[in-house]
């Protein structure tokens, strides 16, 4: 069983130890650019003992945010996340920009931009109807993630993870509940993979062996007639064999229909409902319940579905969801899987790492409640942590 505070390989880069910050959404970018905040974050983190942090929400094009806030990779904003990567690897832990389309869960009305889908569909976040992009279209946003790729290795990134869950567009169009198309694209879980294939294959080519490549692949959507685990198997043995990516970062959940099933623990309703507009938030009073569902936590909690990639696939893996003490961390290495990732609880104490090494009996103080969730709406933080994060500022930092 491999120590989890020792150096590891993940493709062409090593890690100082197998624990990743895992991407979360962190509300630090007003200007769709990096700021001092953004950069505070990061460091942080890579201060705090991971050995590598991912900077999430990186668009590959202005319509696949989930709104006009977040970054997006253009020549722009690559001076400021070369400071911001700079200031991570000052700090010893690489760096990961997660690349990605919101597809379906961008706000199309923020964006003042079509929200994609596989098919037209109505979106409440942007109360208005998806676009269904024809081949040349889907063609466009392949190569919009390599060329954020390239972007990403010209800002110093050491990996970039591709966003292949939660119903975001490469996601949607892998669940036969989204996906009714009748071209290559649709039908089959073989054409419905195909986007996510050729995004992973036209990244690596973009950045060659240069970069470190994960992807955030869902194991099921946990909707009826979604992505099944049984698909999901399918498609992972795929993107193995295509020897694209370096390592499979497994997730579930729908941020359109389901996305608790990501987090588990209490579902935030109310502080949910006060984020949004009215009407909106009343709508959001009567089917809160339906949205933001309730499972129980548990440490490791989606470990048993990953049991059966483990199985079934040779290629490196990373645990995600309960990880919050050593003793969870040695579980999942004694199961064959060669990172862990952690999100919410680094939010909670960003040194909980260091504190874990010098006492091996440390536990979270992550209490699991998920009123982080809906921080993201301003600056994604803890609420319980005594000494807040540093507010947004009105102005961009892009560096000299």
């Amino acid at each position: 069983m491999p120590d989890v505070f020792t150096p590891a390989a993940l493709g062409p880069i090593t890690l100082r130890n197998r624990v990743i910050k895992a991407a979360t959404f962190e509300g630090r970018t007003p200007e769709a650019l990096v700021t001092d905040e953004l950069i505070a974050f990061h460091r942080e983190m890579a201060a705090g003992g991971v050995g590598m942090t991912t900077v999430a929400y990186c668009a590959v094009a202005p319509g696949g945010r989930t709104d006009r806030h977040q970054l997006w990779m253009r020549p722009e904003a690559v001076p400021g996340l070369r400071r911001l990567t700079d200031a991570v690897h000052a700090e010893g832990a690489a760096v990961s920009a997660q690349l990605g389309h919101a597809g379906p869960v961008a706000n199309a009305a923020s964006n003042r931009a079509p929200a994609l889908a596989p098919g037209r569909m109505f979106n409440p976040l942007g109360m208005r109807f998806t676009r269904s992009p024809d081949v040349a279209q889907l063609a466009e946003v392949v190569s919009a993630h390599a060329d954020a790729a390239r972007l990403a290795e010209q800002a110093g990134f050491d990996a970039v993870e591709i966003h292949f869950g939660h119903n975001y567009l490469a996601s949607a169009f892998l669940s036969p509940r989204l996906n009714h198309r009748t071209d290559r694209y649709g039908g089959s879980v073989e054409n419905r993979a195909r986007l996510s294939r050729e995004i992973a294959r036209a990244v690596r080519e973009a950045v060659g062996g240069r970069l470190a490549i994960t992807a955030k692949l869902n194991m099921l959507d946990g909707v009826p007639g979604g992505l099944a685990l049984e698909d999901s198997l399918q498609v992972a043995a795929w993107l193995e064999q295509d020897g694209a990516l370096d390592a499979l970062e497994l997730t579930a959940g729908s941020s359109l229909l389901n996305p608790m099933l990501l987090f588990h623990g209490d579902a935030p309703r109310k502080s949910f409902a006060a984020t949004l507009p009215i009407p909106t938030r009343w709508g959001f009073r009567a089917i809160g319940g339906k949205f933001l569902r309730e499972y129980p936590y548990r440490e490791a909690y989606l470990l048993d579905r990953a049991r059966q990639f483990r199985r079934e696939l040779a290629m490196p893996l990373i645990l995600l969801g309960g990880i919050t003490n050593l003793e969870t961390m040695r579980t999942a290495m004694s199961e064959g899987f060669d990172f862990v990732a952690m999100g919410r609880a680094l939010l909670r104490e960003p040194d909980l790492l260091h504190r874990i090494k010098s006492d091996p009996a440390t536990r979270s103080a992550c209490t699991h409640c998920n009123e982080c969730m809906p921080t993201i709406y301003s600056t994604t933080r803890c609420v319980l942590r005594l000494e807040p994060p540093a507010r947004l500022g009105g102005d961009t930092q892009q560096g000299e």
